[in-house]
């Protein structure tokens, strides 16, 4: 952490644009961290908290209710086909705890008593607490934790880049789920398979192929195990699709949502599960079947308030068709992009893009430097008029889902520069 001596501080936003106490503007081409779906200081965003804030600013969810959550719980039932009850937190790693415990103790209340493992894909992030780590271990982030960290069972992702020799790609995808089907045909231990929905994000930015998350739905509801989804940032729109896992074909038994669930405004989280998981936590107080978590600040008014106002300008403005227009010009600039030497391959899918720098392009080496990759395009991005910050070897665009074309192109050209501009620091 050393090599970072200060950091710029943001004073102002406006649409896509951060600006700092000096008055420099970068374009916010990391969403705020995924988060940001209008771009910032959206004038309805803040009237709807500025409003809710001189009503109520916050009263608990433990034995109380309030107005804009039960209509926010109504918004998420509405567009989560197969949902029928949600659970509120106040940041993703959260929402995926509780859908692990969810998920480990629907089997307890059910009367099973030896399904208590967790199966989960290689590389895949769920969040920064012990449990998600667990289910979500990406190596150079958490291995110094390994140690503490609950077991699970590993599958393989296609990678579509990193094809094993001597396979095709639908070759690679068969045996990824063969190894799956012949794990869950073994042993009936497995209480819930848990993966991202639609891509990898900090693992790699590695987009499923096409029909692999519907082909794993299928063999979890096969084997009797629940199917947990983490559309936390997947969803609303990242890829391209209000609900991911409904473009996938893979209705689970258990969803989660976050970051842009308030359009990136406050903070705030959700788990969803159908009536066969809540049905299961039903009963009289001796019955002991309660889900024992909660909050602080679960159910926020706020958040809530400024959540249903982000659900209904995503109808309003039919986001989710501009997003999928506007992402197509990503696909324009494939080819200069790729040209640059220490390019090895693009993924991208809705607004998302991941850039993969190599430092052989035949070998498909990844760039390693003992600099820190990400504060050499943090600079180089500075300089050029975006605010950059790369995975490992991976530059990461995850920009405000509702950016305009001509801005993303504006984004894509000073990428491309920056990229440029990085090469000799980091070779």
């Amino acid at each position: 952490m050393s090599e970072w001596g200060s950091f710029d501080t943001i004073t102002k936003g406006k649409g896509i644009w951060l600006i700092d106490s000096k008055g420099n503007k970068i374009i916010d081409a990391v969403g705020s961290m995924w988060c940001n779906v209008w771009g910032h200081s959206n004038p309805q965003l803040v009237k709807a908290i500025t409003t809710q804030s001189k009503k109520i600013q916050h009263s608990s969810l433990f034995n109380l209710t309030n107005e804009p959550i039960e209509k926010l719980a109504d918004n998420l039932m509405k567009i989560s086909p197969g949902m029928n009850k949600v659970f509120f937190s106040d940041n993703g790693s959260s929402a995926m705890e509780i859908a692990i415990k969810i998920a480990l103790q629907y089997w307890k209340n059910t009367g099973e008593r030896n399904r208590t493992k967790i199966a989960t894909v290689e590389n895949g992030y769920h969040g920064d607490t012990f449990g998600a780590m667990s289910v979500g271990y990406v190596p150079e982030f958490f291995a110094k934790f390994k140690e503490q960290l609950f077991p699970t069972i590993q599958f393989p992702v296609p990678n579509k880049y990193r094809i094993p020799k001597g396979l095709t790609f639908e070759d690679h995808q068969n045996e990824c789920l063969e190894k799956i089907e012949k794990r869950f045909s073994k042993k009936d231990d497995i209480a819930a398979f848990i993966m991202e929905s639609g891509a990898q994000m900090a693992g790699g930015v590695i987009i499923y192929p096409e029909d692999f998350q519907k082909k794993i739905s299928k063999l979890c509801k096969k084997h009797d195990i629940l199917f947990v989804l983490d559309e936390i940032a997947t969803g609303f729109g990242r890829l391209g699709s209000m609900v991911q896992y409904q473009e996938q074909q893979s209705i689970p038994d258990i969803a989660a949502y976050g970051k842009m669930l308030t359009g990136g405004y406050l903070t705030m989280a959700a788990t969803l599960t159908n009536k066969k998981i809540y049905d299961s936590f039903s009963g009289e107080f001796n019955d002991w079947k309660h889900l024992f978590h909660g909050h602080t600040y679960t159910g926020n008014p706020m958040a809530a308030a400024v959540a249903n106002e982000n659900i209904h300008m995503y109808e309003k403005f039919n986001l989710i068709k501009k997003i999928q227009k506007t992402s197509k010009i990503f696909s324009k600039y494939y080819e200069e992009i790729s040209d640059i030497d220490i390019v090895g391959d693009i993924r991208h899918k809705g607004m998302l893009m991941g850039i993969e720098l190599v430092s052989d392009k035949e070998k498909k080496i990844p760039i390693k430097t003992k600099k820190s990759i990400n504060k050499v395009f943090f600079e180089e991005g500075k300089k050029h008029g975006i605010y950059l910050r790369t995975l490992g070897n991976i530059v990461m665009l995850v920009p405000p889902l509702s950016i305009q074309g001509n801005e993303l192109e504006l984004l894509l050209r000073r990428t491309i520069k920056t990229i440029q501009a990085s090469k000799s620091k980091i070779i």
